[in-house]
């Protein structure tokens, strides 16, 4: 036998055995599907907005996924899915994370803050506030996102310069180009927060 059919069969029976296990699985009956998923399901407590919310994940859920799904969160967005866009920012700890590059299970006890509980109550936080006034958002599909790189800043540094918001919103995709704006309004937003 040669080298080529030995490689051209073992690629064929490969194919052929992913081809079996796809059609086993799409045509398992939904209950064999329900229970073949919450056999792998763990339990677990997520600090979303400084509430506890118990809940079921399978271990592939990202962050993003438990927030939008389970939890109704759905200020978070998904953009890209793959850490390229930063439209996935939330807190974890008062620091800036994605949340399609973070498993659900990895986050333990650390405080997940998403844009929703930004604001306090009805009182908007200063850069959630800016960006309205400065019209930082054009489709507003970036904006939380945004937002929640730029409050971090703010929170951290009282004085940023526009060089520092540029770095703060480096790796955030906005396809409307509303960056000079995004920038006007965090340099506003931590004016107003000195007072």
């Amino acid at each position: 036998m040669s080298r080529r059919a030995l490689l051209g069969g073992s690629v064929s029976a490969a194919v052929g055995a992913s081809a079996l296990d796809a059609f086993a699985a799409a045509t398992a009956s939904p209950e064999a599907q329900t229970s073949a998923a919450s056999a792998s399901a763990r339990d677990i407590v997520l600090n979303v907005n400084g509430v506890d919310r118990p809940l079921q994940v399978e271990p592939r859920m990202t962050l993003v996924e438990a927030l939008r799904g389970p939890l109704g969160l759905t200020g978070t967005k998904i953009a890209c899915n793959r850490g390229a866009c930063s439209a996935c920012t939330v807190w974890l700890d008062g620091e800036p994370h994605l949340g399609c590059m973070t498993l659900a299970v990895e986050v333990g006890r650390r405080a997940v803050t998403t844009i929703e509980g930004l604001a306090k109550g009805d009182e908007l936080h200063p850069v959630q506030a800016a960006f309205i006034d400065h019209d930082a958002m054009q489709c507003g599909f970036c904006t939380p996102g945004m937002t929640m790189a730029a409050a971090a800043l703010v929170e951290r540094n009282p004085d940023p310069t526009a060089e520092d918001v540029q770095r703060a919103i480096g790796g955030h995709i906005c396809r409307c180009g509303a960056y000079p704006h995004v920038v006007a309004a965090t340099l506003a937003a931590a004016k107003a927060r000195k007072g």
